[in-house]
């Protein structure tokens, strides 16, 4: 993990070195001017506002990185034969947008010449970074097919080109840059969802895809000495004043005690993850419709088998179970207040759909020779439901176009419970034991970090 202290440090390092270029920076040379107007010298700095979003992807993968395995586990147990190729030709849909747009005479920041000197310098760092990372790192691929895993090519190149998209064409409509990143999000899912790579590869792919197109971009510009061809023609743009966002959510899930005790059984829920992607359009300055999908586990906390007898040859017995997972998805009303310049507020109310997962308790029993058995118990599951949920949000705005936020969401489900023994020991247990079935509420809040986009 010394490649997220490094590029931190990095990152730190150029920043003090730039920060006494915004005291000569040129109106003239940003687009729009109002984007530039600020008092801040630390969030406009150049270098912070090529590291920002790659930082912020880097510290995510890290963050991750304890909790990949749980996170492909939920991918293995909702849609373990998920076998589709879009994502190797879904990677390269921005870069073709570009030309598409730019050959058929709508204008852009530059014109073509200058755009694909920038996307050359782009592919080039980009190519240069996955390598390194991939041959340093080792990272074995989660289908083991081979050690390459980190950081995730298809990303990288993915967010290459919808970070081209968006540089050349977000300023003449923010439509532009949402389609760019949403073909390189879903490239980015297709990677995972395909079990060629870890959650982990994939976040650090999306920042080293952001970075790499950042870099293309500053070195390309300080050598035509201004930021694009075509000034003058995009200094009129006007953004949408409406806070309609794309954000990308992470944080801990907390059970609720009517969860965390579901029908007085003895498993105690411990503390979860969630995360997922959520946004909303807004129709005028306070009222808007969001949606959201995300992923949310829950580890089951059993204790090791330690006041039963061990059997003879066996040096130790634990109990594994696999954790409570529901995939999720919601609609409904958002409210905004700005707070001032920098500061403001949301509040939501969704109702949606819960789609509950199925799940093993087993038993390990590891022998003295060194062999380990493993038996499954019993087979858990969770019934399809729908979804309650209200939540609030606090966000910073570094630029008028990117925050990050701090969110609090309070969830409310009440699927039906079933547990069934195993097979292998219906055997040992009378018929109405073999089968529980009950109806618990599944509450919980979750809190964490999101990163914001406007559009």
């Amino acid at each position: 993990m010394n490649i997220y202290k490094i590029t931190f440090l990095f990152a730190v390092s150029l920043f003090y070195t730039d920060v006494k270029a915004k005291y000569n920076f040129h109106p003239s040379d940003s687009i729009p001017q109002t984007r530039i107007q600020s008092s801040n010298v630390f969030w406009n700095s150049p270098t912070l506002q090529i590291v920002l979003v790659p930082s912020f992807f880097f510290a995510t993968s890290a963050a991750l990185w304890k909790e990949r395995g749980n996170i492909r586990d939920l991918r293995n147990r909702y849609i373990p034969e998920f076998e589709y190729s879009y994502d190797d030709y879904l990677q390269y849909a921005p870069t073709a947008a570009v030309y598409a747009l730019k050959l058929s005479g709508n204008k852009g920041r530059n014109n073509i010449k200058r755009a694909t000197i920038s996307y050359g310098a782009s592919l080039a760092i980009m190519g240069v970074l996955v390598n390194a990372l991939k041959y340093t790192t080792k990272v074995q691929r989660p289908d083991q097919s081979s050690n390459n895993s980190f950081p995730s090519g298809h990303t990288s190149m993915a967010f290459t080109n919808a970070s081209f998209l968006s540089k050349e064409y977000g300023m003449v409509n923010p439509l532009y840059s949402i389609g760019g990143y949403g073909a390189a999000t879903f490239t980015g899912l297709g990677r995972s969802l395909n079990n060629r790579h870890w959650a982990t590869d994939v976040v650090a792919g999306a920042g080293v895809g952001i970075l790499s197109t950042q870099l293309g971009y500053f070195f390309i510009d300080k050598i035509y000495h201004n930021k694009g061809d075509n000034l003058g023609i995009l200094a009129d743009f006007e953004g949408n004043e409406n806070p309609s966002f794309l954000a990308v959510k992470m944080g801990s899930a907390i059970a609720g005690k009517r969860f965390s005790r579901a029908q007085d059984r003895e498993e105690i829920i411990k503390l979860g993850f969630e995360m997922g992607i959520e946004g909303a359009y807004f129709i005028t300055p306070k009222w808007g419709v969001g949606a959201e999908i995300s992923f949310s586990s829950f580890p089951i906390n059993n204790s090791a088998v330690e006041e039963v007898d061990l059997f003879e040859g066996v040096r130790r017995l634990d109990i594994i179970t696999q954790s409570i997972g529901t995939l999720n998805a919601g609609l409904g009303p958002y409210y905004h207040v700005e707070l001032n310049e920098k500061w403001s507020a949301m509040f939501k109310t969704q109702y949606g759909y819960s789609f509950g997962s199925e799940g093993n308790i087993s038993l390990r029993v590891e022998q003295n020779s060194g062999q380990t058995d493993e038996i499954k118990l019993e087979t858990f599951s969770l019934s399809n439901t729908s979804r309650f949920t209200v939540g609030s949000a606090l966000t910073y705005k570094f630029t008028d176009a990117i925050g990050l936020t701090a969110y609090l969401d309070y969830h409310y489900t009440r699927p039906v419970f079933t547990h069934v023994i195993a097979e292998e020991l219906q055997s040992e247990f009378d018929a109405e034991e073999l089968v529980e079935r009950y109806k618990s509420a599944m509450d919980y809040i979750a809190t964490g970090i999101k990163l914001t986009a406007y559009f």
